[in-house]
């Protein structure tokens, strides 16, 4: 069986010189067709997530403002990515490639979101390049047309995952943990319902070792009907926003250890990007 990864085109909008490259979507799209890793036809071109959608993690005024195009200098700053109306667009087509993606994984058992993991959304408020919380406007839905029951977030990004964790603060259906880097971005850090900050330089060992002693005990104690796996690229050690020592192997050892424990205990994955800043591999 093919994997199904979903992309859209617009997901690559015009923000002028940044260290978030939004091309890098388009880009790792077209690499994984010259390497024929996938196929064109291996490529889920999604809809975009309905106002109503948003609505069920997102406050009626935060939502009126985007769609009006009201952000505020300030919230503007806050989000550190220059508000459009293609940032707009983009953002509620990827939290509709979310809900897609996952949606494919409770039938295929693996999908992937090549883009999404804008977790540092708030329900009222964007920031630190997320506008929206697409993972958690798709796990909402989910739970809306009684796909699932419960859902698992698993947060590997370096950067604390704290505006999911803010809007499941309350949610006993779905169990949040963040991995991170502990002295970094964000300043506040509401508590996930597991956090592993690490200390700076932390490299492939450690890492490893933190993983293989709470992943499989949190997927057996939960038993989610569903995962999102935020596959951050940025605990890298040449990553631009990152202090972690990750290398390319650990990586791939981080990545396939977490899917083997998903796979034995028969968990639907939906794989989202989340960051990753580095120029060069």
């Amino acid at each position: 069986m093919s994997l199904a990864v979903v992309w859209h085109p617009s997901y690559e909008v015009d923000i002028g010189p940044h260290v978030f490259p939004t091309a890098k979507y388009r880009l790792i799209r077209a690499r994984l067709l010259a390497e024929r890793t996938l196929t064109a036809g291996d490529f889920v071109a999604p809809e975009s997530a309905s106002d109503d959608d948003v609505l069920l993690v997102h406050s009626r005024e935060y939502v009126e403002k985007i769609l009006a195009s009201r952000l505020s200098v300030a919230e503007q700053l806050t989000l550190e990515v220059p508000f459009s109306v293609e940032l707009r667009e983009a953002m509620w087509r990827c939290a509709g490639g979310s809900i897609r993606t996952a949606h494919l994984a409770l039938r295929d058992g693996i999908a992937v979101h090549l883009g999404g993991g804008f977790y540092h959304a708030f329900a009222d408020h964007g920031e630190g390049f997320c506008l929206i919380n697409d993972v958690a406007i798709a796990i909402r839905a989910l739970h809306r047309d009684g796909a699932i029951q419960r859902a698992l977030v698993l947060d590997c990004d370096v950067h604390h995952g704290n505006g999911t964790a803010s809007i499941f603060a309350h949610d006993d259906a779905v169990f949040t943990m963040s991995i991170h880097q502990e002295h970094n971005y964000p300043a506040w850090k509401p508590a996930s319902n597991l956090d592993l900050g690490l200390v700076d330089r932390t490299g492939d060992a450690e890492y490893q070792t933190l993983l293989e002693r709470h992943i499989p005990q949190i997927v057996q104690q939960q038993a989610p009907d569903l995962a999102f796996y935020l596959a951050g690229a940025d605990p890298y050690a040449q990553d631009q926003l990152g202090g972690l020592e990750l290398s390319i192997d650990g990586l791939h050892r981080r990545d396939e250890f977490l899917m083997d424990v998903l796979r034995a205990a028969r968990v639907p994955v939906a794989v989202v990007l989340a960051g990753g800043y580095a120029r060069q591999p």
